[in-house]
């Protein structure tokens, strides 16, 4: 392993390094289960590229100390030849995002060592490491949350956050500075979990020289009151350098209020360095590029929906990037689209192809390669310009989440319901896979996973649906066991084959369970008819489809239809509060994870009305929308008479997406009708439970209530 030394004269503030152990115990090797406390021993790697010639892949890895509850995320490389890892950085310091540099000579990454999260650069072999940003000892030096050094080297963007308006009574009531009120005219008060006290992402860009940038220029401006880019993700992908390096295309939405709160009507924008003006590509085209200049006025009408991850041709010709057709629906197909910056000429590439195109690269100035949900599993594809016709390159029932492309060469983030991420290498003819890591390798010796099957099941309108039923390790079909049913949040996120390392299918099969996990109605991958039918229909075919999963694993005589439970998170824990009125003793025990429970106070709790608009088809007091008024009344307080079954409720008190009083209202429902019932409130999560030592206490209270209702 190389460890990164400091270069003479840099800020180096770190602490004694965190101690991580993933050795798993003999008592763990003996018992060759998966356990909550095993998934927190494994590396959790991502961020990878490829060097520019091809030969090294550069990453993050993060480990966790259980006993400190938090982890340290660290830079690595892998030569592609000799498999050798080295570990650039060391844990005294969170070092991540690491990126190469035209000439692969060097890498810049993000780094908290100085006192705040600062951009750094190194050698490529880990040494010589100086600081880029963030003048001053780390006091009052706002962090940089992401960044991207342009082509030829001569220039840097970063994001970091503007105070741009008066929200805090401190700031409204300057004589007030003890006072922590905070005052809105508009919406959006909050968002996901954070109020609004007037501050927001912008991006900067300067110079780079050998030193510390110091300046930069706001070009989002100094008084926007909208991030760049966009909450509550800040996916630093949406921000993407030309390769001659003299301008930036970033993803904005610039709309404040109510506006903002209702709109899904994001646009790209592209940033002239020498001119200092921006353009908005997606503005109604007249013939020539009509400049932007701030006011919402000018938002285009042609293209209401989201317009993300710009990327440029390698010849500069081109931006491609994904766009939404239909304003407000934040689940609408992800077109590839094509930009052509001579003609301000706009292409839909993927016309005629029913799925999503996501992870977009250029592999050249003619062909395209993009990611793309197939039937509850991620493929890489690839397009030509001239011919327009898209070629599935990979195949098989894997996730491939990320993929990076140098000199002909392409290497894949890829997970499975059985693995957690790893890379392997893709042969760009014919789609071919071959492992080149071992990051969890000491795990999947020691642990046994279940069998993972691929069920059609006919649904109760007559079409299939794709059913992943995992089962337990060592399983005996002339046994029977306990079977639980997935219901799937978003509600339009796809059960594919992936890993979590909260909702992990493994995990409950580990513990002796049959896993039922339906592509239900309204999930992506399977056409965007299908996707489409839950807007508006949250109460119907797909809880029909629900049922018809769990009810066709249920006549199997390995699995004991007497003991089946229910669980699920976001939509997920919907599905639960709506079964829990219709479920005809299906059940015996639920379990909803920040789940929406009332309709009407939903409304008016959550913060991104766009959503709920569609998804209900309205607000509550619209009496003439029929759409909207059969949502509420099916909302699934309305049928809480019928509740009569155990349930355990989660839920996050920084949850502003699915405020954590849906889940108080539910709970309070079922223990006034008398029924068993257990509250878990994580005062420090918010629509995730994201911090070790609370993943276990979710875990314990997860699989103890599943343990005393369900399997006994």
């Amino acid at each position: 392993m190389a460890i990164a030394t400091m270069a003479a004269g840099s800020c180096d503030k770190r602490p004694a390094p965190l101690t991580i152990d993933n050795a798993l115990t003999a008592e763990e090797i003996a018992a060759g289960r998966l356990t909550p406390e095993i998934l927190w021993k494994m590396g959790r790697a991502g961020g990878s590229s490829l060097s520019p010639d091809g030969t090294t892949l550069l990453y993050q890895q993060t480990d966790y100390n259980m006993a400190e509850n938090r982890g340290s995320t660290t830079v690595r490389t892998e030569n592609l030849s000799t498999r050798e890892v080295r570990e650039l950085t060391d844990r005294t310091s969170n070092n991540l995002a690491p990126q190469w540099s035209a000439d692969g000579t060097e890498i810049f990454f993000l780094s908290d060592r100085s006192g705040s999260m600062q951009v750094w650069r190194m050698a490529a072999d880990g040494t010589q490491a100086r600081q880029v940003t963030g003048a001053g000892d780390g006091e009052g030096v706002p962090d940089v949350e992401g960044f991207g050094v342009s082509p030829d080297g001569k220039h840097i963007w970063w994001v970091q956050t503007v105070h741009v308006a008066a929200r805090k009574s401190s700031d409204v009531h300057t004589d007030m500075p003890k006072s922590k009120a905070r005052i809105y005219d508009d919406l959006m008060a909050r968002h996901w979990d954070y109020w609004d006290e007037g501050d927001y992402r912008h991006i900067f860009v300067a110079e780079l020289g050998e030193g510390l940038v110091t300046g930069g220029t706001d070009i989002i401006g100094a008084d926007a009151a909208w991030d760049a880019p966009l909450a509550p993700y800040f996916d630093m992908a949406e921000i993407a350098w030309n390769n001659a390096g003299t301008m930036l295309a970033y993803t904005c939405k610039p709309l404040t209020g109510t506006a903002y709160a209702i709109s899904t009507d994001s646009d790209i924008f592209v940033y002239d360095l020498a001119t200092g003006k921006t353009v908005n590509i997606c503005k109604p085209r007249t013939g020539s590029k009509a400049e932007y200049t701030g006011e919402a006025s000018e938002l285009p009408l042609e293209m209401p929906g989201y317009d993300k991850y710009p990327v440029w041709s390698p010849d500069d010709r081109y931006i491609a990037f994904r766009s939404q057709r239909r304003a407000g629906n934040e689940s609408d197909k992800e077109r590839l689209f094509l930009y052509d910056c001579r003609t301000a000429e706009m292409r839909d590439l993927t016309e005629d192809f029913d799925y999503n195109a996501l992870n977009v690269v250029w592999a050249d100035a003619e062909t395209i390669y993009f990611i793309a949900p197939i039937e509850a599993t991620h493929q890489i594809c690839r397009i030509a310009l001239a011919e327009g016709e898209v070629e599935v390159v990979t195949r098989g029932d894997h996730d491939i989440d990320a993929f990076t492309m140098a000199d002909d060469r392409i290497v894949a983030e890829v997970c499975t319901i059985s693995m957690a991420t790893e890379f392997f290498e893709i042969s760009p003819a014919d789609g071919a896979m071959t492992q080149i890591s071992g990051i969890n390798a000491p795990v999947y010796e020691a642990v046994k996973m279940g069998q993972v099957q691929k069920r059609w099941v006919r649904t109760t309108d007559g079409k299939q649906m794709l059913t992943w039923v995992i089962l337990p390790p060592d399983f005996d079909p002339s046994r029977q066991y306990p079977v639980l049913l997935y219901c799937q949040g978003g509600p339009q996120s796809v059960v594919s084959q992936f890993w979590s390392y909260r909702w992990n299918f493994q995990l409950m099969a580990a513990q002796g369970y049959i896993v039922v996990a339906p592509n239900r109605r309204g999930l992506p991958s399977f056409g965007q008819e299908w996707l489409d039918q839950i807007s508006g229909d949250y109460s119907g075919q797909n809880i029909r489809d629900y049922l018809s999963a769990i009810d066709d694993v249920a006549r199997e005589p390995w699995a004991d239809r007497t003991r089946m439970g229910c669980v699920g998170a976001s939509y997920g824990g919907y599905s639960v509060y709506y079964l829990a009125g219709c479920h005809e003793k299906r059940f015996k025990a639920f379990i909803a994870h920040c789940g929406i429970f009332d309709f009407d106070s939903m409304y008016g709790e959550t913060e991104e009305l766009f959503f709920i608009n569609n998804d209900y088809g309205g607000p509550y007091w619209d009496k003439t929308n029929a759409t909207a008024q059969r949502s509420y009344a099916n909302s699934p307080h309305k049928s809480v008479a019928k509740w009569d079954t155990p349930i355990l409720i989660f839920t996050g008190e920084k949850d502003f997406r699915i405020p954590y009083t849906q889940s108080l209202e539910a709970f309070t429902a079922a223990r006034m009708l008398g029924l068993p019932a257990r509250l878990v409130e994580f005062e420090d999560e918010a629509h995730q439970v994201f911090k070790p030592q609370n993943s276990l206490v979710w875990n314990r209270e997860f699989f103890g209530w599943l343990d005393r209702y369900v399997k006994q």
